[in-house]
């Protein structure tokens, strides 16, 4: 028998780990929307009785029979800082589906957020927020060097993360020039940008636009900052101080929302 290429089996090999990965999501809102969403493939529900009472429709439209814990032994392998309010949810990882379908269905003008190596839960979470919220159709980041879909993460995105497709690509700056070709305009953020957002989102704003934002402090790697269209700034009062990563995708976010052509 022939011996199969490298390539043929470190792709099985990857496609048995992330069928074998499970994420453990927790809080009560986080573990509600989870429950309530049928695209979410549920393995394991842990709560106390007082969290039993405040998820009991959740629970009930899921299906999913609940382990019954006590809050002072919580049985659940979290870190040990997480505020889990007495429910957690082992679930698989979303199958958003078709990169295609995500970037290129919908009414309207087509926005994406794509992150460059931003690795903190906490800000990625906050962003599919803001996302949801002002209609992006994904937010799009590396699968190595960034937030991976965790509780930490559906936490701080508040029931965002089972709606807002947050998807993990194998490379930014090919799916940069992917995009380009899909006609979308590649739009950096950075301090010093040579034109303001609202500007820039001005010009163009007879295209579907691509907002690329990197990690605090190293900011946009070079090949990410060359594969922009342009780079633009938000416009600031003060001579100090800017805003992290999770806040300027917002203030972004909002000005898409109100572009208009010039």
């Amino acid at each position: 028998m022939a011996r199969k290429p490298t390539w043929v089996i470190e792709k099985e090999r990857g496609k048995r780990a992330a069928a074998a990965e499970t994420v453990w999501l927790f809080g009560l809102h986080a573990v509600r929307d989870a429950l309530n969403n049928p695209r979410r493939e549920k393995l394991r529900l842990v709560v106390t009785k007082n969290a039993e009472a405040k998820l009991a429709d959740a629970i009930a439209s899921a299906g999913l029979a609940p382990e019954i814990a006590d809050p002072r032994r919580f049985p659940v392998p979290l870190d040990p800082g997480s505020v889990h309010q007495g429910a957690a949810l082992e679930v698989k990882p979303l199958d958003w589906g078709s990169f295609d379908d995500i970037v290129l269905r919908g009414e309207g003008r087509a926005c994406l957020v794509l992150l460059d190596r931003v690795s903190d839960p906490h800000n990625v979470g906050a962003i599919l927020r803001s996302a949801e919220v002002f209609g992006a159709r994904a937010v799009i980041a590396p699968a190595r060097h960034s937030a991976p879909e965790t509780g930490a993460l559906a936490k701080t995105a508040s029931g965002a993360l089972e709606r807002q497709p947050y998807l993990r690509v194998a490379n930014l700056g090919n799916t940069m020039e992917r995009l380009r070709e899909m006609g979308f305009s590649l739009i950096g953020l950075d301090g010093d940008g040579a034109v303001e957002i609202g500007e820039a989102l001005a010009d163009h704003a007879d295209r579907p636009v691509a907002l690329v934002m990197g990690a605090e402090g190293p900011g946009l790697r070079e090949r990410t900052r060359d594969l922009c269209d342009l780079l633009a700034r938000i416009p600031a009062s003060g001579r100090f101080g800017s805003l992290n990563v999770s806040n300027a995708a917002a203030v972004s976010l909002y000005a898409v929302s109100q572009a208009k052509p010039e």
